[in-house]
């Protein structure tokens, strides 16, 4: 039997790499499309080593439609896109928010435009709890109100929501799942690809690790005064395999018309709301490494409190997560330590 293709746009990168790792083990064809602009064209080796199989890769932008033609002439008969393609660091967005608009509604639009086209049948979109603002009640759900975006990231997530919504309600045929992610964090258990940015890591994990490993002096806890138990930010950190997981079970969804509505959302997370100070003893109690921290005024931009209720996920998607804290924090240092073997 033919193998399904599925085009999946930023794939070298964090979250993309791990769920091509994922759609090849279900038996999927897989093309990716990155202009390693945070990412590094060596996780290809990770991914033909952990699954055997090398994806088909295109060095190249999704804001460029003549590019993504050529993909889609090169490649006939791709099902289904994943879009990773965007900018996602919070607080280079409201420095540069031009650069965030441009790269994340333009590439949405690129792929909604050539997928009727291309009679690609659906398209599963990265969204972010960031939709969510600041929340009046935690857990939420995917009913919870969406607030005015705190950071131009935040907005383009918004509006590429709207943006599919209305594509799709005007009668483009073609599907979507949209699945608002928390926070992912950790790697693959083999160690053979993680997180790895470009430059100065912008999320917290990937800094925490490269501090225990001596790369970073320190790692600055921003703000110990919110109204939270220990007075740190509170969010849901997700397994990134358990993350990736479900962008196949939302594939096969569409592809398989199981999906009840043309456009469906899905919170993923774990249910646990746990605090940046929590985090970093976890990682000190599944490591045995000490992180040296300080704590540092509050950052603009960022919500005290978040956390999912996934029970809709769980229920619908048949999806849960299932790895510990403990043991997904261990998985990230075991990565910054087979960075270090190798020289990075």
């Amino acid at each position: 039997m033919e193998k399904t293709r599925i085009l999946v746009t930023g794939g070298t990168g964090y979250i993309g790499s791990h769920t091509v790792v994922e759609l090849q083990n279900a038996g999927y064809e897989v093309i990716i499309i990155d202009n390693l602009s945070n990412s590094n064209i060596n996780v290809l080796d990770g991914i033909e080593a952990i699954t055997g199989k090398r994806p088909v890769f295109v060095e190249g932008d999704v804001c460029n439609i003549d590019t993504l033609k050529s993909i889609f002439e090169q490649y006939p008969g791709i099902k289904g896109i994943i879009n990773f393609a965007a900018s996602k660091a919070v607080g280079e967005s409201i420095e540069k928010p031009s650069l965030y608009y441009r790269n994340n509604l333009v590439s949405l639009l690129n792929l909604l435009d050539l997928m009727p086209v291309y009679g690609v049948k659906g398209i599963v979109f990265s969204s972010s709890c960031t939709v969510y603002g600041e929340p009046d009640v935690n857990p939420v759900t995917e009913q919870t109100p969406i607030k005015s975006a705190t950071s131009p990231y935040g907005n383009t997530k918004q509006i590429s929501e709207e943006i599919i919504t209305d594509v799709i309600k005007s009668g483009a045929p073609v599907k979507s799942v949209i699945l608002r992610y928390f926070n992912p964090v950790g790697a693959h258990p083999s160690a053979l690809i993680g997180e790895l940015p470009n430059g100065v890591p912008q999320n917290l994990v990937p800094y925490l690790t490269q501090t225990a490993i001596g790369i970073r002096e320190v790692l600055s806890v921003f703000g110990d005064d919110y109204d939270t138990p220990d007075g740190s930010c509170i969010r849901d950190f997700i397994n990134v395999v358990d993350l990736a997981k479900a962008h196949v079970i939302a594939m096969d969804r569409m592809l398989t018309d199981r999906s009840e509505d043309s456009v469906e959302i899905f919170n993923l997370g774990t249910g646990n709301g746990v605090s940046v100070l929590e985090l970093i003893q976890s990682f000190e109690r599944s490591t045995g490494v000490k992180v040296n921290y300080k704590i540092s005024p509050r950052r603009p931009g960022d919500i005290v409190k978040v956390w999912a209720d996934p029970s809709h996920a769980n229920n619908v998607l048949g999806w849960k997560a299932q790895e510990t804290l403990d043991d997904t924090m261990l998985s990230a240092w075991k990565w910054q330590l087979q960075l270090r073997e190798r020289g990075l």
